[in-house]
């Protein structure tokens, strides 16, 4: 009985951090009304980084080319591509004035690293707001620009925005991606709006020229392969320079993953950069996941052992009835609702799938980035 004296207080307490997490912190942003920011239209660089993406840049180029903004210019960063990206790119600078294409080629002390690339196209850029996005990503409105820039003022120079990803019917897997996303977008917003930004996503991501050089570019952390967005993010960005856009012009669109071992990859490779985050940053996304991992135990074993059962069921129900809320407010600002009916079953089978990639980046450590 001591034991599970233990197990039920400590259930107690996990609930309540949980409560905490999802009400205060995610609340954040989840009951926060959008606001409609007026444009600014300074004249900005797209920087697309591209690494074998000849059938994605024909695809998705012309998305960002047909852009109803009135200066912008397009750098194209061929990250030496063995297939024929260069002459994809060479082909829409044949056709349209405001492209620059920067041609890298790999170099021994950065062998295969993007953050060299994005570096070299960074200093190649005509315009000192830069905007980010991937090769295989597409502005979901001929506005993404003019929304993202209409973030920007004097004040705040980082514009965290939201890359969603393509929705499959009829797949598990598909949810999956996309609800991992969609909790990834919460944390960041939420801790952005409330003054500790601590990451974004290079598939939607613009920031102003003198923040990249403030921090000496990527070079604190040049030694890892991911963290182009994230961990400059995580350096960069504070209370006062960092702003969110998540109105849906905003948003930009890639494929996910169809295979588990592709996303496994694609995802140890991100998670990765998380050791390098700061203290407070790792301290707070530890507490939750953590909080989650033993909120599901001690369900189990309280509900299995019927310990104060009714009380028990009790702050599950309470505990679900606010993540649902946050959950679904969140994810209608995103687009994302048809991941809320099965809530329960993506959380616990993420859990598992981070623990399972946390041991494994214990034991070997992604390298490329392609």
């Amino acid at each position: 009985m001591i034991v599970l004296d233990v197990v039920f207080y400590s259930f107690v307490a996990v609930v309540c951090i949980q409560v905490i997490f999802y009400g205060s912190l995610f609340g954040s942003f989840a009951f926060k009304a959008s606001k409609n920011n007026t444009p600014v239209n300074v004249p900005i660089s797209i920087i697309v980084c591209a690494k074998n993406e000849s059938e994605n840049l024909k695809q998705f180029i012309p998305s960002i080319l047909n852009q109803k903004y009135s200066k912008f210019e397009v750098v194209l960063i061929n990250d030496a591509s063995y297939d024929n990206t260069l002459e994809v790119m060479e082909a829409f600078a044949n056709e349209h004035s405001n492209i620059k294409i920067v041609n890298v080629k790999n170099v021994e002390s950065f062998w295969a690293n993007k953050k060299y690339a994005l570096t070299l196209g960074i200093k190649a850029a005509s315009h000192d707001f830069l905007l980010f996005t991937d090769a295989d990503c597409e502005p979901v409105s001929p506005n993404w620009i003019t929304e993202m820039t209409s973030c920007f003022s004097e004040e705040k120079t980082i514009v965290l925005g939201y890359g969603a990803y393509n929705k499959i019917k009829n797949s598990l897997l598909n949810k999956l991606v996309r609800y991992e996303t969609l909790l990834t977008a919460i944390q960041y917003f939420s801790f952005a709006k409330l003054g500790i930004p601590f990451m974004g996503v290079g598939r939607n991501l613009a920031y102003k020229r003198d923040e990249f050089f403030k921090t000496n570019g990527f070079i604190n952390h040049i030694d890892i392969r991911s963290g182009d967005d994230d961990l400059f993010i995580n350096e960069a960005a504070n209370s006062i320079n960092t702003s969110i856009c998540f109105s849906k012009d905003s948003f930009t669109t890639s494929n996910p993953k169809t295979s588990f071992k592709d996303w496994f990859r694609q995802k140890r490779r991100h998670v990765s950069t998380a050791n390098r985050y700061k203290f407070k940053h790792k301290a707070l996304l530890a507490l939750f996941y953590t909080t989650q991992l033993l909120f599901w135990a001690f369900s189990i074993v309280l509900l299995i052992t019927m310990f104060y059962w009714k009380f028990v069921i009790g702050l599950i129900i309470v505990r679900f009835i606010i993540q649902f809320l946050v959950f679904g407010f969140s994810a209608k600002k995103l687009d994302e609702m048809d991941v809320i009916f099965i809530l329960p079953f993506l959380e616990l089978f993420l859990i598992g799938f981070q623990l399972t990639i946390f041991i494994t980046n214990l034991i070997s450590k992604p390298n490329h980035w392609k």
